[in-house]
Formats: structure tokens, sequence, C-alpha cells
């Protein structure tokens, strides 16, 4: 996770708290489309194979980081 910016690292909690693209995008001001770009990145960056594996893995870092 040392590697996630900390926008980044904001977005992956917010998608381990169970937040659509759309509803992270209006809690942070920005468009549905950039936080679409923050997932696949996110992806890319964890080496993860698609939107399930990132939702999983969103949710364990929240379970264990609360």
């Amino acid at each position: 996770m040392e590697r996630l910016s900390d926008r980044k690292l904001e977005i992956f909690r917010m998608i381990g708290e169970g937040l659509t693209s759309g509803a992270i995008a209006n809690r942070l001001l920005l468009s549905s489309h950039t936080i679409d770009t923050h997932r696949e990145n996110l992806k890319r960056k964890l080496e993860l194979k698609n939107s399930g594996e990132l939702s999983r893995a969103a949710v364990q870092w929240v379970l264990e980081n609360g």
C-alpha cells in the first residue's frame, strides 16, 4: 500500500467501504470517469486482474486497517 498516493489510498478505502464510483465521485467532487481511471490505475499498481479482485482486496484492507 505504500506504493499508493494519498488520493489513491483514499479511493481504495472507499471502494472497500462499498461505495460505487459515482458515490466516490460525488464525495470527492470529481467525475465518475476520473474515479474509473483511478480504479484502473489501482488494479495495475496492485497487479489485480479485474474489478472483483480490486473490491475484495479493498474490503480486506478496510477490515484489517479499519
